[in-house]
């Protein structure tokens, strides 16, 4: 991480840990908001317009949280509009490192080399993690906002009438449901396979693993009861929240996140609903499993010889 403005170690999956040796999540640090007429948003500073070309957007296609926000810009038609650059897949000794990789991108806005040089343009005394998603403002060489969920939310509905209206993502009737969703889903799946994969302790997985797969019941009888998404015929954020965390199950949280209790194809309301996700427009484009498996694979804590396996077989998705 950097401290201080200075990288001071090598990687490592393990943020932080609980009283019990579970894995613990970083809060995100950089809060402005994008709004259609540059006025605050919920947290940080004004300033933020939406304006075609101001925007630039930096993730890793191996994770659900940057995947989240590539996602929304696609549906919301917002490619011309936001720049993206990919950064390679494998996590190396200084975190996200740009080019090196098919499909992924050197930086050509900044010039770095690794992603934790854009947030010490950002802050040169910056402290934390350096994560993907990040929206950049070109315009002010400042790093508006490095939180998926909010990045999600701004590309929903603030670039205003730059943004295709044909999919409102959190509508305002249904927020409260979606908001709810949310509080079970995240812990217990988006975040929950994050605990069991990076657990230190025998105790810490297995609670984490329990309720994975509880939340993988709850959602499955959910939807035989009340499909095709989330909240019956609409689609909004909460699928997009759930989808990649669903897409990368098999492929990655099943084997090396020790969550192998069951494959998502074993559930045949999720596994329709993963497929019916990925038959909409420009969803299965966000989707790269080469990075997705090379990505994770790398990870030296939990895979030390760095072996990807040829598995699972994907192709029922089109993947």
């Amino acid at each position: 991480m950097l401290v201080n403005g200075r990288w001071t170690a090598d990687w490592h999956p393990v943020q932080s840990t609980d009283e019990k040796g579970g894995f613990v999540r970083q809060i995100s640090s950089f809060r402005h908001w994008v709004t259609p007429d540059g006025a605050p948003g919920p947290t940080g500073d004004g300033g933020f317009a939406a304006e075609a070309g101001r925007y630039h957007l930096y993730v890793a296609l191996i994770c659900p949280w940057a995947c989240r926000t590539l996602l929304a810009r696609k549906l919301k038609g917002l490619e011309s509009v936001v720049s993206v650059c990919v950064v390679a897949p494998q996590l190396q000794d200084q975190g996200w490192r740009f080019g090196g990789y098919p499909g992924a991108d050197e930086d050509q806005q900044n010039g770095a080399q690794w992603l934790h040089q854009i947030y010490t343009r950002a802050d040169p005394h910056y402290t934390g993690r350096a994560t993907v998603p990040v929206l950049w403002d070109k315009q002010t060489g400042r790093l508006v906002n490095n939180e998926s969920a909010d990045i999600l939310r701004m590309f929903n509905s603030g670039f205003g009438q730059l943004a295709d209206p044909r999919h409102d993502l959190y509508p305002a009737e249904l927020a409260a449901e979606i908001d709810a969703l949310n509080e079970w889903i995240y812990p217990g799946l988006n975040n929950g396979v994050y605990r069991a994969g990076f657990a230190t302790t025998q105790d810490s997985h297995a609670e984490a693993v329990t309720h994975v797969f509880a939340t993988l019941d709850r959602l499955e009888q959910r939807l035989a009861a009340q499909g095709p998404y989330l909240l019956g015929e609409r689609l909004t954020e909460a699928d997009i929240r759930l989808f990649v965390t669903l897409v990368r199950f098999d492929p990655a949280y099943h084997g090396l996140f020790k969550c192998n209790r069951r494959q998502l194809r074993e559930y045949p309301a999720l596994d329709a609903y993963l497929q019916r996700l990925l038959a909409l427009p420009g969803v299965r484009e966000t989707v790269n499993l080469d990075h997705i498996k090379a990505g994770y694979y790398s990870i030296k804590a939990l895979n030390p010889n760095g072996i990807v396996p040829l598995g699972p077989d994907m192709s029922r998705y089109g993947l």
